[in-house]
């Protein structure tokens, strides 16, 4: 499927505009850059358009991530369109269906380098796809762009300079978490459960050095393939195994089957589940909300069911956002916030590049963030990177399901 990012026509929201004009303009802290005396391109760029493209699970097992946020991405590329594009050059977006599989990604990425000839591929979802395109990408030299994964191979700068991610990534995630079980329950009998590749092991491996010499209290390991129509019998034994403390990073279906799981078994451990799979829509209401009571997790952007941010402008702006240029999103939908603030990003990073639209200087001006913050980040939750090193969370919030939406715990934790 390809869409391309056209003038609309219609009424235009000039109050939602103005408030996300604004928004880019106040809280995107770029690294300054001059400006350019000579226009220089890079294929996918000119004096009136830039090409980029996105291959996302429009189908496939992740497609509950996402479809929801995909239509977030053309959404915000039309509003862009219609206020004049960036730089008076308008984006001429395209969108391809990966389905989640690594060959199909592949396939797709390069559509969309040989094919339409794009700047660069942006706000991929995923671990699976990333990794499957991250060589082919880079031997072309072409921005990966700000990815929605969180694998530690992503901030590579050596191995992989094209590559940079814009999400926490599992390590950081698994070391504050750890901060946090060291805080609350020094004592704890430590259950893992974890998905059997990147994804999983990343996270396990950032907990246990979070723990430290405290690891020997994790008294029980469980894995599974993302192939595995249940994990119920992994939950059955960490529970035998004597767990009070249960840490999982598990995809969406995983994770609602656990918590099911648990609530059947009658079990209360202190269930700690990935930030990425903390999504009330497509992972809490089908595994239960009353289930999913006391879970604790990781966040790093506002929720805009929770009650705290309910006059919150940057909510607000948002939701006025989708409701004009993707209806059908929810926007509770914890990947259609991710999707948000990456696309966000994207904007502001092509703004700062002005008439340099080379793929040098997108990769040059991404490693260059000092105390970032996008619209829907949480108080004191910012992004920073380095020519050296392109990870760019460095802290996140703990936040409580209390049955009805998560509500944040404490404040920020850092990783380091």
């Amino acid at each position: 499927m390809k869409i391309t990012g056209q003038i609309t026509g219609g009424s235009t929201l000039v109050g939602i505009i103005v408030r996300i004009a604004g928004a880019l303009a106040l809280s995107v802290a770029f690294a300054a850059a001059p400006a350019w005396a000579q226009k220089d391109y890079s294929p996918g760029a000119s004096d009136t358009e830039i090409k980029l493209g996105q291959s996302t699970p429009l189908s496939g097992p992740a497609s509950a991530f996402g479809a929801g946020a995909g239509r977030a991405v053309v959404g915000f590329f039309d509003m862009l369109n219609e206020q004049g594009g960036i730089n008076g050059r308008k984006i001429n977006f395209t969108q391809l269906d990966n389905a989640y599989s690594a060959p199909k990604a592949v396939e797709q990425s390069r559509k969309l380098i040989e094919d339409v000839g794009v700047l660069a591929e942006v706000g991929t979802i995923g671990t699976v796809p990333n990794v499957a395109i991250q060589k082919y990408l880079n031997s072309k030299q072409v921005p990966q762009l700000f990815i929605t994964a969180g694998g530690r191979r992503f901030n590579d700068p050596k191995t992989f300079p094209w590559t940079v991610p814009l999400y926490p990534d599992f390590e950081t995630e698994g070391r504050v978490i750890a901060k946090y079980i060291l805080a609350k329950r020094p004592d704890a009998k430590i259950g893992i459960l974890f998905q059997n590749d990147d994804f999983g092991r990343d996270y396990v491996k950032g907990l246990k050095a979070g723990l430290g010499p405290k690891a020997s209290q994790i008294i029980a390991e469980a894995s599974y393939e993302l192939t595995d129509p249940t994990i119920d019998s992994q939950i059955v034994q960490l529970k035998a195994a004597g767990v009070d403390t249960l840490i999982e990073q598990s995809s969406a279906k995983a994770a609602a089957q656990s918590i099911r799981k648990v609530h059947e078994l009658d079990w209360s451990p202190l269930h700690v589940i990935g930030g990425s799979t903390a999504s009330v829509d497509t992972v809490l209401k089908p595994a239960g909300l009353e289930a999913s009571k006391g879970l604790v997790t990781t966040q790093f952007l506002k929720q805009p069911g929770d009650p705290a941010w309910a006059n919150d402008e940057e909510i607000r702006t948002y939701k006025a956002f989708l409701k004009k240029y993707a209806p059908s999103a929810n926007p509770d939908d914890y990947s259609v916030l991710v999707a948000y603030m990456n696309v966000n990003a994207v904007a502001a990073l092509l703004k700062q590049c002005g008439d340099e639209l080379t793929r040098e200087n997108l990769v040059h001006q991404a490693t260059l963030l000092h105390g970032t913050r996008m619209p829907l980040m949480l108080p004191g939750i910012s992004i920073s990177t380095a020519p050296g090193d392109y990870t760019p969370f460095k802290s996140l919030r703990i936040a409580k399901f209390d049955g009805t939406s998560w509500a944040l715990s404490g404040d920020p934790i850092s990783a380091e």
